[in-house]
């Protein structure tokens, strides 16, 4: 009889451990309604309302509009049918977003194949826009697949990179954003001026020395290419040419990067396809220094399949990315899958993540969280397999759980305004384990997919981060510590150079006690030739605390700064000597 409890006992906790049934297909969205040959999905929130909205393009032989569709909230999408952006019949392929001139909208990059001209669109301000047809990167005639944007020089303005796979000039193409005026063509030796079948490409900071560096994934056996940032303006691109990510080729078609295993650096899954033939995926660990191993025998390499989309994203908010494959192109296994992480990049394909998947060619796919519920949605692009039946395209609605998240939107100042190439740091403590989890703002996800550009982190059942650490792409650091979970937060890049010249002796911190909330700052042993000024802002530009602290005659000393402070957003300045420290406060 104990015997028979134990096995019961065990089978009913083998069973409620088992990933339960995540996305809802929405059958009746207005996404579904309109029936199309599509590429590139991308979420985005183009006229900054802080709802994503959802861009698809589509691109059958013969032309077709492409399709904006506008947040509502309430799971309300609106169809945006006269503009210019979806009324171009062009033979559209892959699509990029972000801020190209940094006045606070996102724009749009759209290319195309069949030697049409690639679009530029300029966006409003409110979600409308104007296409360009003299910004210097409209490379007409060309057979390009996607692009992305990402600011290679650190300027504080992103720069753009189109990936070639057809035509007479198979070559792909650079362009620098000067920020006053056209882009300019860059040829780069080795990545700009040879001949390649390239699919997709990300700007990704593969050797965390605070750059973006390159990856292109190649299609026809060719070996992929990843370019190493030197930082040096005469010669800012090093081919990486000795490690196992680019050492053979296996017709590649679209790169996603993500830390999977939370130990602060961007590992890398490969979608491979034959087009008709079915090739394995792969999945790369990065050591942290842009050296790589293959992860073999996981489902998500060995599951065969032809795969275009792929897209990272913690799609229960467990604390780590869960790993999204869209299958074209093939005769048969068509079902896109979804994959769980257990947080060490170990992934198991989960059956029954989905209510229903169409058994349709799928090309590009992205995750945002469209309802605002704090769990990423997702959303599929259809395309014609075999046949000429146009499809509609999936979306999926997250049903969540009891899970906490936090997402963190950022807005550059010295950086690029679309933070474009941020890293976004969330230290927590998940299942008795103090955990890391690093987020990249990037303007592409996978092949033709860009997720939203909010950093989104699950978080498990921890209602209270440890710390936030942004990375500006300009190298300035945010540090905020102790934020309540189940929160979009908004945060500015400091519009002053910021030093921290106070660090090693200098700790602020909020205190609450006997219902007040107080700023510590707590000192080293290390004495001051300056007794720093400490001057505190309320989000309103009200000044609270204008204090100097001095140090006490050990060195070693502890001073609270004695008023009660109201929860919200605070601007700290630090000024000791000719030295100034700025840094943002949510209290």
């Amino acid at each position: 009889m104990a015997r028979l409890l134990f096995t019961i006992h065990f089978i009913l906790c083998f069973l409620f451990s088992l990933p339960a049934q995540q996305f809802l297909l929405q059958p009746d969205h207005e996404v579904s309604k309109t029936r199309a040959d599509s590429r590139s999905v991308n979420l985005v929130d183009v006229n900054g309302d802080d709802w994503e909205d959802i861009f698809i393009s589509n691109g059958p032989a013969e032309g077709a509009d492409n399709e904006l569709y506008l947040n509502q909230g309430e799971g309300l999408f609106k169809q945006v049918t006269a503009d210019p952006i979806v009324s171009d019949g062009a033979k559209s392929d892959g699509a990029t977003f972000a801020d190209i001139d940094n006045d606070g909208d996102l724009d749009a990059y759209v290319v195309t194949w069949y030697g049409d001209e690639n679009g530029f669109y300029l966006n409003q301000g409110d979600g409308t826009f104007v296409q360009q047809s003299e910004a210097g990167i409209n490379a007409p005639g060309s057979f390009a697949e996607t692009a992305a944007f990402g600011d290679f020089n650190r300027d504080g303005f992103v720069d753009l990179f189109v990936t070639i796979s057809g035509g007479r000039d198979k070559t792909n193409i650079l362009f620098q954003n000067t920020g006053h005026g056209p882009f300019v063509k860059i040829v780069v030796p080795g990545m700009t001026d040879e001949p390649t079948t390239s699919r997709s490409v990300n700007w990704v900071d593969v050797d965390n020395d605070f750059d973006l560096d390159l990856f292109v994934a190649n299609e026809d056996q060719e070996v992929n290419q990843l370019f190493l940032n030197s930082g040096d303006a005469s010669n800012f691109f090093v081919p990486k040419l000795r490690d196992v990510v680019v050492s053979f080729g296996k017709s590649s078609i679209s790169g996603s990067w993500g830390d999977v295993d939370n130990d602060g650096d961007m590992d890398l899954f490969i979608a491979n396809s034959g087009f008709f033939k079915e090739l394995n995926n792969q999945l790369f660990l990065n050591d942290g220094k842009g050296n790589f191993t293959e992860k073999l025998n996981i489902d998500p390499v060995v599951d065969g399949g032809c795969s275009y989309g792929s897209a990272f994203g913690d799609v229960d908010n467990d604390g780590d990315l869960d790993l999204l494959v869209s299958n074209g192109f093939s005769n048969a296994n068509l079902a896109d899958r979804l994959y769980e992480n257990d947080g060490k990049g170990n992934f198991s394909r989960w059956a029954d993540a989905f209510s229903e998947m169409p058994d349709y060619c799928s090309f590009g796919a992205a995750f945002g969280d469209l309802d605002n519920d704090g769990f990423l949605d997702l959303v599929i692009a259809h395309c014609n397999n075999n046949t000429h039946v146009e499809r509609p395209n999936s979306v999926f609605r997250n049903k969540g759980n009891d899970n906490h998240w936090l997402k963190i939107r950022l807005e550059g100042t010295q950086s690029n305004r679309s933070a474009i190439g941020a890293r976004v740091q969330v230290t927590a403590k998940i299942k008795g384990k103090v955990v890391t989890q690093t987020r990249s703002i990037e303007s592409q996800s996978g092949y033709c997919g860009q997720n939203s550009l909010l950093a989104h982190f699950g978080l498990s059942k921890t209602k209270e981060i440890i710390e936030l650490r942004i990375l500006w792409p300009s190298g300035q650091v945010t540090i905020v510590e102790e934020l309540a979970a189940d929160q979009l937060y908004h945060f500015r890049e400091s519009e002053m150079p910021v030093t921290i010249p106070l660090t090693h002796y200098l700790e602020f911190f909020p205190v609450r006690e006997a219902g007040a909330l107080l700023l510590e700052a707590r000192g080293g042993k290390e004495k001051v030739r300056e007794a720093p000024r400490v001057l505190l802002q309320d989000d309103s530009g009200l000044q609270v605390i204008d204090d100097v602290l001095t140090n006490e005659a050990t060195g070693e000393w502890t001073y609270r700064l004695k008023e009660a402070l109201a929860p919200g957003c605070y601007l700290l300045r630090i000024e000791c000597g000719k030295k100034t420290y700025l840094q943002r406060l949510y209290l």
